[in-house]
């Protein structure tokens, strides 16, 4: 599962520090957000538009495609909680026992045990909810990545999966992204990988987790595309996937004139991948990820990245590669940066 970023588009007719957030073309809301660094030049956009257009001015951002947004003088939350109650409405859970984690570690899904769900829409209905609630919910990224996978043909054991990550929201469904007010300038990011994690393929997981400052910004849990001869090579492929996200930020930042340090700090728990990183020479065990290896390398001669070893135990993006036990998975969510001001305590 991947994240979708909706590109700002600036409004040069007036300003340069001004951006039109569009919807997707599909969308039935034809509300639009207006955003920038200026008051004035806010003000100003908002007349042209309402000249050009005949607009209406909503006041301040509440509700947008699902999205609630909270402000406070200690920050901004970001939640879909309306929309994670509709989605336990719709399919019968809001009076079930609350699961204290979105997925069983000690269950394996496979696409040959359990009968066929009698209707896949409902299945694929659900599925395709939860897709979308995990544009504020990065806590569920593993779990929905997994039971998205059996799309085509799925059994009762993926319904019984997706339904625990209804059970897991029917306990927290006001956690959203915190966003606050006062928040170092930096963007750092987490790699991680599961080697062969797949038992139907033995293909890894790419996980990663990108901050700017303590704000989680971006984040990935996407089965990689092809099999990983070593864990070195899984981790190493996770390295090229987060370089490129990276390397994407660093153009959104330019294009909002935000000046951040380089290099951004990358931290990854493997000590080979990151050897490999830093050697320039190619033996015959790496030819097979030579492209990887001259993306890494180039981003970090161009002062884009730098890598870092962080311990299995710190490290972040681990709830995006498997299924963690309540215990660590709670530890790793309190780092992510999620509030729910609905339950404070």
């Amino acid at each position: 599962m991947q994240r979708k970023h909706y590109l700002p588009i600036p409004v040069n007719t007036l300003s340069r520090r001004c951006y039109l957030i569009e919807p997707p073309r599909k969308a039935h809301d034809q509300r639009n957000l207006l955003t920038g660094d200026s008051i004035q030049d806010i003000v100003a956009v908002k007349k042209f538009l309402h000249h050009e257009f005949r607009i209406k001015d909503l006041g301040n951002l509440k509700f947008f495609l699902g999205f609630e947004v909270a402000r406070s003088q200690q920050g901004l939350i970001l939640n879909q909680r309306k929309y994670c109650l509709d989605i336990l409405a719709e399919f019968g859970f809001t009076g079930c026992k609350p699961a204290n984690s979105p997925s069983n570690p000690t269950v394996k899904l496979k696409d040959d045990e359990g009968d066929l769900v009698q209707d896949p829409t409902a299945y694929r209905r659900l599925i395709g909810k939860l897709q979308y609630l995990t544009n504020t919910r990065p806590d569920i990224s593993f779990a929905v990545q997994q039971v998205s996978q059996f799309m085509s043909k799925p059994r009762y054991s993926h319904l019984n999966a997706a339904f625990r990550i209804l059970k897991y929201l029917k306990g927290c469904p006001g956690l959203g992204l915190f966003y606050p007010s006062a928040n170092p300038h930096r963007i750092q990011a987490f790699s991680d990988s599961d080697w062969a994690t797949c038992c139907i393929t033995r293909k890894s997981t790419t996980g990663y987790c990108v901050f700017y400052g303590n704000c989680l910004i971006s984040w990935k849990s996407k089965k990689q595309s092809t099999v990983s001869r070593s864990s070195t090579e899984a981790e190493y492929r996770a390295l090229a996937s987060v370089a490129c996200e990276l390397q994407w930020l660093k153009y959104v930042a330019d294009d909002l004139c935000l000046q951040i340090p380089l290099p951004f700090p990358t931290f990854c728990d493997n000590q080979s991948a990151i050897q490999l990183a830093k050697n320039p020479s190619f033996h015959e065990r790496t030819k097979h990820i030579e492209v990887d290896c001259h993306l890494i390398r180039a981003k970090i001669l161009d002062g884009l990245i730098v890598l870092s070893h962080v311990p299995s135990k710190h490290q972040l993006a681990d709830m995006f590669t498997k299924s963690l036990y309540p215990g660590p998975f709670n530890v790793n969510l309190s780092k992510m940066g999620l509030l729910n001001i609905h339950h404070p305590s």
